[in-house]
């Protein structure tokens, strides 16, 4: 179960691919895990969510992949984030963090039973 909307969900797919990407080269059901285990499972990605965002990801260049076979496992696709990508995740680190202040700011003393 999310405890996230959809809406927010997608809309930070992309930058929480790029910061995971950031800390080294990684496949998408590890990804999932590592997500799942970050968020103590308040977040929960599928297959349907993750791979459409690293192929749309990689068409703009801001991550490449590669296939590996480890030792007596089936073939799997490594993605690890590029130059550009890095660029990427500056700005939206940037750009987030500016939202972040607004919504502190907006929300500050705001009774919850609006």
């Amino acid at each position: 179960m999310n405890y996230f909307s959809r809406e927010l969900v997608a809309a930070t797919t992309k930058p929480l691919l790029l910061a995971i990407l950031f800390q080294g080269e990684n496949y998408g059901y590890e990804i999932i895990r590592m997500v799942h285990c970050l968020s103590e499972g308040k977040l929960e990605w599928s297959d349907g969510l993750i791979y459409p965002v690293l192929h749309r990801l990689e068409e703009q260049k801001l991550i490449k992949s590669r296939w590996v076979r480890h030792e007596n496992q089936k073939m799997r696709k490594y993605y690890a984030l590029t130059k550009k990508g890095q660029a990427e995740l500056c700005k939206e680190k940037e750009q987030w963090a500016k939202a972040n202040a607004l919504m502190q700011q907006l929300f500050n003393g705001l009774p919850c039973s609006i």
